[in-house]
């Protein structure tokens, strides 16, 4: 899991209310520590399991009201947060499941395989955000999780050449078959017909996601609502990016510059504004 995907915790909390930009900073420690455990190149990966199992440790002595064994000071400071503001910890738990799982994962068999990844590598962030704001309720969870698999998911879309050199593919295998790819597309940067035809298909779906997820951003309340506006935007930018390449991820990263993130503003701004989403799908979607 990229490091990068757990900054947006401190970016995003100067744009949130201020009392609320404490727990989000522990929240982000928190993610941000198991993280670093799962990723440390310099130790084993029995040792990285082991040293996760010790953070779950933490979990427990968090949901059991005793005194973490690891970072004692960390998991206090959650358990101050958590009883507070009733935050649930399986959303952690999942986290450090997903983690687990990244040490050794370099391959998904389907389509269900990697959403049920996603499900607890990226869902969490959201439901956590949700249960800050006191809305976390089944409609915003759902659309939550929808906005957080598709960001996830475009993440390794952009990163497919960078995950391919640390021995990672999370492009299902079954999708592979499907449109007659192999590993040999990544391996050496072929972009063909089937390879572009694969990479539409997946793009496709993460805007479908992104789009069905968007009403959220409308439900929550100030400057959270309008920062939800940009993440959906800055997601459907980078998926347009994607696909303004020919779909070639391999020879430079479909990555934001300065006037995109001016296009992701203005189009955060009006959806915020219009309150309006379903009658602006082409908006959401179409190209600056």
């Amino acid at each position: 899991m990229e490091a990068d995907y757990y900054e947006d915790f401190p970016i995003a909390s100067g744009f949130l209310p201020k009392a609320l930009r404490a727990p989000i900073r522990v929240i982000y420690q928190v993610s941000r520590t198991a993280a670093d455990v799962a990723e440390d190149s310099e130790r084993s990966a029995v040792e990285r399991h082991a040293r996760l199992a010790d953070f779950r440790g933490g979990l427990d002595a968090v949901a059991n009201g005793h005194l973490a064994p690891v970072h004692p000071l960390m998991f206090g400071k959650l358990a101050g947060v958590a009883a507070q503001h009733k935050l649930p910890l399986v959303p952690f738990y999942d986290l450090v499941s997903a983690l687990d799982q990244d040490i050794d994962t370099t391959r998904y068999v389907d389509r269900n395989a990697l959403l049920d990844y996603c499900r607890r590598s990226a869902h969490p962030v959201g439901q956590l955000l949700l249960h800050l704001f006191k809305a976390a309720t089944p409609a915003n969870l759902a659309d939550s999780d929808a906005i957080c698999t598709a960001l996830h998911l475009t993440n390794f879309w952009q990163d497919i050449g960078a995950d391919w050199k640390r021995g990672r593919v999370y492009l299902p295998l079954t999708s592979l078959a499907r449109f007659h790819v192999t590993e040999r597309h990544i391996a050496e940067g072929i972009v063909d017909e089937a390879w572009r035809s694969l990479m539409a298909h997946e793009v496709a779906r993460c805007r479908e996601m992104l789009v069905r997820g968007a009403p959220l951003a409308l439900r929550l309340p100030g400057r959270a609502g309008l920062v939800l506006c940009g993440i959906v935007h800055g997601g459907l930018r980078v998926l347009e990016r994607i696909e303004g390449a020919g779909y070639d991820v391999f020879r430079r990263r479909p990555a934001l510059d300065a006037l995109d993130w001016c296009v992701v503003g203005a189009r955060a701004l009006a959806m915020w504004l219009s309150r309006r989403v379903g009658g602006r799908a082409t908006s959401l979607e179409g190209n600056a």
